[in-house]
């Protein structure tokens, strides 16, 4: 059977990029993606009619050095692009209820924008992907430092 998992995301950030590492020192860049939808109800072929917008919040998380150039260069409410794949984590929570959460863990992204900030901020340091000290570096496939060390991550 043939399956093909990735996610091509555009959005603004709804908070600053939280970095945090697992016990073997890896680092774990959580960040929350609001992408917006607008479309019309009602009105002739798509024409007229109300106009709807619709937001959908995506929990996003970037392993090693992405994830750290992401934190330095993003703050909330700057637009990025990102590429990566879906996952799906379950747990017991305290109560010992099953949880369970549809995520994306990412594997790179682009700056998207003029690089309007000035001080201190990002302008992007070039428009394309991450800066090259980070773009030998991908996320941790499933099996591996990912899955061993996603139950330390402490989000």
């Amino acid at each position: 059977m043939a399956s093909y998992n990735k996610v091509l995301l555009m959005g603004n950030l709804t908070r600053d990029p939280e970095v945090r590492a697992t016990s073997s020192g890896q680092s774990v860049t959580a960040l929350r993606l609001a992408c917006n939808r607008t479309y019309y109800v009602g009105g002739q072929g798509g024409q007229g009619g109300e106009k709807r917008e619709e937001v959908t919040f995506i929990d996003v998380d970037f392993w090693g050095k992405r994830g750290e150039i992401i934190a330095q260069y993003f703050k909330k409410g700057d637009p990025i692009f990102i590429e990566g794949r879906l996952t799906f984590r379950q747990w017991d929570d305290k109560e010992g209820h099953k949880r369970s959460k549809l995520s994306v863990t990412a594997e790179n992204f682009e700056f998207v924008g003029g690089g309007k900030r000035g001080e201190g901020g990002a302008p992007s340091p070039g428009r394309g992907a991450a800066p090259r000290e980070a773009q030998g570096e991908s996320a941790p496939q499933a099996g591996g430092e990912m899955e061993a060390g996603f139950d330390e991550v402490p989000f």
